[in-house]
């Protein structure tokens, strides 16, 4: 493996990105971060685990908001609590670049790494029933129950993306080198079309 580089994987609910991230950093030998981020962040930024938890992929106040506060400068000890932990959580992520290759889940990964020559930015996705099916059996829940579920963590997930994201949007094929419909391929193969991408890419032997 000649180059450093970070694969950021971006996912809707029940797609199983979690689980073809971890498979392909394996595959790859590298380290994956999903959860895991959680920890470092708090041990990094001093912060409790449980404050960085609540507020993982949390999506921020409204633009409007936003612009107040540019208008009407804070000092740090005012900046809500959630745009501290999404600033430790940029500084914890771009230390880890700076040190391995490895695979991250979500957090806006792509974003925050955008001026990294060896960054592949992944979307994962499939169909409603699929995701459905997934979520049923993972979580025990009905069918309505799980759709609910799917529906609502999608919308956090691309409310957070997008209102971090530097000109990206959360699924927008433009936002990202490469789609991956995992209800078509399944996980396995998922793996092995992301893990021939990053070959050809020229990042792996």
């Amino acid at each position: 493996m000649s180059k450093r580089f970070v694969i950021a994987v971006s996912r809707q609910y029940g797609s199983g990105g979690h689980e073809i991230g971890r498979k392909l950093a394996a595959k790859l030998g590298v380290k994956f971060y999903d959860k895991e981020l959680l920890s470092k962040i708090a041990q990094d930024s001093g912060m409790s685990k449980s404050l960085v938890e609540y507020y993982d992929e949390m999506p921020s106040k409204s633009l409007l908001f936003s612009l107040a506060m540019d208008a009407y400068p804070m000092s740090f000890t005012e900046v809500p609590i959630n745009q501290k932990v999404f600033q430790a959580q940029v500084e914890t992520i771009r230390k880890i670049a700076e040190e391995r290759s490895c695979v991250i889940i979500g957090r806006c990964a792509d974003s925050i790494l955008s001026d990294m020559p060896n960054l592949i930015s992944v979307f994962v996705h499939a169909d409603m029933d699929s995701k459905i099916a997934r979520v049923k059996d993972r979580d025990g829940l009905s069918e309505d129950k799980a759709r609910e579920k799917i529906i609502k963590t999608d919308k956090k997930r691309a409310s957070f993306y997008n209102y971090y994201s530097i000109d990206k949007r959360w699924g927008d094929v433009n936002s990202h080198d490469i789609t991956v419909n995992s209800a078509t391929l399944g996980i396995n193969k998922s793996v092995e079309l992301l893990y021939d991408y990053i070959r050809l890419r020229g990042l792996i032997d």
